[in-house]
């Protein structure tokens, strides 16, 4: 076309701006109207070419003409003219002034676009795909470089070549035997793979693909090999979201799942409901973040108050979380592959029991409870989350029976606050109940199942019963590799947390092999800087200091910070937390001089991104009260741990881990000092929380009473001897999985 500068004596081509498998796109000028468009052009085909296969594209080129020419919204691409010029069949369109999709993604280097970004994208191409799907047309081949988005912000649809062609000319949407695929691979819906029946419902599975895309910086079932990618479509569950980016609002990730959902009629009815759906993600949209990487949903950081547990378990991490209708019902078709797991996977028939369905009303003012709930939980408002939780349960009890996949959800919420709450016993007993009632209605191999049987495993962890954890972790990690294989991300999560309680075994040579395992393989399937990856390196690096490989754990969790920095941003949460353990890392070298600098810039940093009464602020000033108290410097350690101590106990609590672990470091102070009679009222302080929080076996307690015995013992000396090291470490929280 270099040639053909001017095209039926009107469109004269100007330059270049895009070339693909079909064609030519210029960037042209409409000499009859003065006026800037853009001119696509068919690349002619020579006699070696198939004549099926030219045909074909010729008539996807007038297809596109004819009905994108018919489309009049402001979300669709318009179409001027259309016409043969020389055997090059040319399209002539606006002229849009921005990028696609496509190159969008190319631009930021494959990250995730921001949210407010991919919720408005998301809502412009629902209205779209509204508007052409009301008119009968069908897009088929929805992907990002289809969708522009120009420079004011506003989104268009464009390339319709395939609209409705399998209908008006006898093809079939699967792959041909000339190869064409009626599609994209990375979006195509189950339906075209399979062959089936193609209808506005596979459009919108595509945009759910492209979504997710634009959420988390990789399509759903990122592979190499494109039949690979088809079987993914076709029989995978994709990996939720916010396990790729936790940020993510709960809400928009149930959209983008059931866009995804494997059936079209557990999809959204219509492009209406999606942009209603998506509209409402919109408006409750709360950034969220958990403060620890390995998240129900994946990795980030939050400035709720952090939970209440004992610090050698907020490292650890659970399985994922049912997805359910608006119900509380788990979507189970003969087309879910979560739902088929039970039997075809598992070697027995998946149970198939008539569940009865609330009325419409109830179900609606349920679900508008349980969600209401979950916020509280999101805004650290557990207490009431709990209270709500229960109520809804009972309703859906009465209604449904205590078996019933929405009332064991709502059971399974109250489990989680409980947890959070500091209460893991409680928390233990609704696990064991709902993972009793998942097994009786899902099968023991069920993903639901297996993730409350696992959250049965922290909680035992919590208590001090690393044994019983241990059994648990190993049995439901046997299931999940038999079930998802030893590489999917549930399996290796499993194996992570399996990682961390063989070290509170004592097992510690066993927790750095596994922990090594475990960040090899994720290094593998999602690569060496993947947030998943690099939480598994951290836990490298714990098990390292655990070892006493200090200068190893430095290097490690140095090298972790720097690849955070470089994927997350220098300010970060999940980069100041691996820079915190770098202090703690520097501090057990007695490297007390520079820990303390690291520790006054992390102060710093904390304070401007998080404020200066966040739970991760307060963590950075109370290492570095610590390292005031290594390098001698007792009277001003005292004075920052007091300082710590007060503003946890007002933010957390008086019982919360954090609190007691300041209140502890007041005692050590006070011992330095020769102030045992202080120390000790401290130290009993500490113990009766410890007591009446995680009951007189659990480890944290069994250690207060250790202290307190060495501070009586230190009282009936003459000569004040140094007391017993504090804990130093005091982990990161532990957060769900979604």
């Amino acid at each position: 076309m270099a040639d053909t500068r001017l095209i039926q004596g009107r469109y004269r081509l100007l330059d270049l701006i895009g070339r693909g498998g079909m064609g030519e796109v210029w960037r042209a000028r409409d000499e009859s109207l003065g006026r800037r468009v853009a001119v696509k052009c068919l690349k002619p085909m020579g006699p070696q070419h198939d004549q099926s296969f030219t045909g074909v594209l010729r008539e996807r080129f007038r297809r596109e003409a004819r009905v994108a020419a018919a489309l009049q919204h402001r979300g669709v691409t318009v179409v001027h003219d259309f016409g043969e010029h020389e055997g090059v069949l040319y399209l002539v369109m606006e002229l849009l002034e921005g990028r696609n999709l496509s190159q969008l993604l190319e631009d930021n280097k494959h990250h995730p676009l921001p949210v407010p970004d991919v919720l408005d994208i998301g809502g412009q191409v629902a209205a779209a795909l509204a508007y052409t799907h009301d008119q009968g047309v069908v897009h088929r081949d929805l992907k990002p470089a289809n969708i522009v988005r120009l420079a004011d912000g506003s989104v268009k649809l464009c390339d319709f070549g395939i609209a409705r062609l399998g209908h008006d000319v006898g093809l079939s949407s699967r792959l041909t035997g000339t190869g064409i695929a009626m599609g994209t691979p990375h979006y195509m819906s189950p339906e075209q793979i399979a062959g089936g029946s193609v209808d506005h419902r596979s459009d919108l599975y595509s945009l759910g693909c492209v979504l997710y895309e634009l959420a988390t910086g990789v399509p759903p079932f990122d592979l190499d090999d494109a039949w690979a990618i088809l079987v993914g479509h076709r029989d995978t569950p994709p990996a939720p979201p916010r396990r790729h980016r936790p940020e993510l609002p709960e809400r928009f990730e149930r959209v983008v799942l059931d866009l995804l959902a494997k059936a079209p009629e557990g999809r959204p009815r219509d492009a209406v409901d999606l942009a209603e759906r998506i509209a409402l993600a919109r408006a409750a949209r709360q950034p969220t973040a958990p403060p620890f990487p390995e998240t129900r949903g994946g990795f980030g950081a939050t400035s709720q108050p952090a939970p209440r547990l004992p610090a050698w378990a907020r490292r650890m991490t659970t399985g994922s979380k049912a997805s359910v209708t608006a119900c509380g019902i788990r979507q189970a078709t003969p087309a879910d592959p979560a739902a088929a797991l039970t039997g075809a996977w598992t070697g027995g028939p998946a149970p198939r029991p008539a569940l009865p369905a609330p009325p419409p009303e109830a179900a609606a003012r349920l679900a508008g409870r349980h969600s209401a709930a979950l916020v509280l939980g999101r805004l650290g408002r557990w207490e009431e989350a709990a209270d709500a939780h229960r109520a809804v349960a009972a309703e859906r009890e009465r209604l449904l029976g205590p078996d019933h996949p929405s009332a064991l959800t709502s059971r399974y919420e109250i489990a989680f606050a409980l947890g959070l709450l500091g209460r893991p016993g409680d928390a233990l007993r609704e696990y064991e109940r709902v993972a009793a009632g998942r097994e009786r209605t899902l099968g023991p191999g069920h993903p639901d199942t297996l993730a409350a049987r696992q959250e049965t495993a922290f909680a035992l962890g919590c208590l001090g019963r690393y044994a019983g954890a241990h059994e648990v972790y190993t049995a439901v990690l046997a299931v999940r590799a038999r079930t998802m294989g030893a590489d999917h991300p549930d399996t290796l999560r499993c194996r992570h947390n399996l990682a961390f309680n063989l070290g509170c075994l004592g097992r510690l040579d066993d927790s750095y092999r596994m922990a090594r395992e475990v960040a090899a393989a994720r290094a593998r399937v999602l690569g060496p800087d993947h947030p998943d990856t690099l939480v598994s390196r951290y836990e490298v690096a714990y098990a390292l200091g655990r070892l006493n490989r200090w200068d190893e754990a430095l290097r490690t969790y140095r090298e972790v910070a720097a690849a955070r920095a470089r994927a997350l941003g220098p300010d970060h949460p999940d980069t100041l937390a691996a820079r915190y353990e770098a202090g703690i890392s520097l501090g057990r070298l007695n490297r007390g001089a520079e820990a303390l600098t690291v520790y006054r810039a992390l102060v710093d940093d904390r304070t401007r991104v998080q404020g200066p009464s966040d739970p991760e602020t307060l963590r950075a000033r109370h290492g570095l009260g610590v390292n005031l108290g290594r390098l001698g410097r007792w009277e001003e350690a005292l004075t920052e741990a007091r300082d710590v101590c007060a503003l946890r106990e007002r933010t957390l609590g008086p019982d919360h881990p954090d609190t007691l672990i300041s209140r502890r470091e007041i005692a050590v102070a006070l011992g330095w000092l020769g102030r045992w009679s202080d120390a000790l009222a401290q130290y009993r302080h500490v113990a009766r929380a410890r007591t009446r929080v995680l009951g007189p076996d659990h480890p944290d307690t069994l250690t207060s009473r250790g202290d307190e015995a060495h501070c009586r013992e230190q009282l009936g000396r003459p000569q004040p001897a140094a007391p017993p090291e504090p804990p130093r470490r005091v982990a990161v929280p532990h957060q769900r999985q979604g």
